[in-house]
């Protein structure tokens, strides 16, 4: 059987499957990216070589330059894809499985954020290890799409 990918945006509005082996996983620095994600960086996977289908909706899209655009759903914003002439890329993080594409490359680093190489050494905590916070967190109800397909979309 082939390998099988999908994914989708945080609404559900738009789905996709990509069906075949990724390419090179990386994550992009530069400006276009940054401001593209909204974040310090673009992580991207290739998917050329493979069949990819949106299964639910298509991503609006928008030219970024004048030899790639950015595909972004339409109703809620996530990222998806980045077009250009040597194929197309999907956002990692709209995979419903991010933790299996692992980046193997940085480009762009000429943009890197001065302090990105200090996050890692940053405090970190669990979201439910703030006490104060305990209350709040119990009373939130997620309104996004769960990662994996399903028949039916808002639930009713």
């Amino acid at each position: 059987m082939s390998e099988v990918h999908t994914g989708g945006c945080q609404c559900g509005a738009v789905r996709f499957r990509v069906e075949g082996p990724l390419g090179d996983a990386s994550i992009c620095h530069c400006r276009m990216c940054q401001k593209a994600f909204g974040s310090f960086y673009a992580p991207l996977v290739s998917v050329r070589g493979t069949s990819l289908t949106w299964t639910r909706g298509k991503p609006k899209t928008f030219q970024s330059s004048n030899s790639a655009s950015r595909g972004f759903c339409a109703d809620c914003g996530t990222p998806l894809s980045y077009e250009a002439p040597d194929g197309i890329a999907m956002a990692i993080g709209a995979f419903d499985r991010p933790q299996d594409i692992a980046p193997k490359i940085q480009w762009g680093v000429e943009s890197k954020l001065p302090y990105m190489d200090g996050i890692a050494g940053l405090p970190e905590e669990h979201t439910n290890c703030d006490a104060d916070a305990a209350p709040f967190l119990a009373t939130l109800v997620s309104f996004q799409h769960p990662d994996h397909d399903t028949e039916e979309w808002p639930p009713k």
